[in-house]
């Protein structure tokens, strides 16, 4: 993703608390498998509020 401006990232909607959280370097090999936006929403993962 080099070269892209910060507003080009992609997105996804987290599975908890369906907030729209973008692209970062460290998810670069698995974006396609991160599903929360954070820890704390992956810990209350049993709480899904988005299907």
């Amino acid at each position: 993703m080099k070269g892209v401006k910060k507003q080009d990232l992609p997105e996804k909607q987290c599975m908890v608390c369906g907030r729209m959280f973008i692209w970062r370097k460290k998810w670069e090999k698995v974006w396609e498998g991160v599903k929360f936006c954070s820890e704390k929403c992956r810990r209350n993962r049993g709480k899904l509020t988005i299907n």
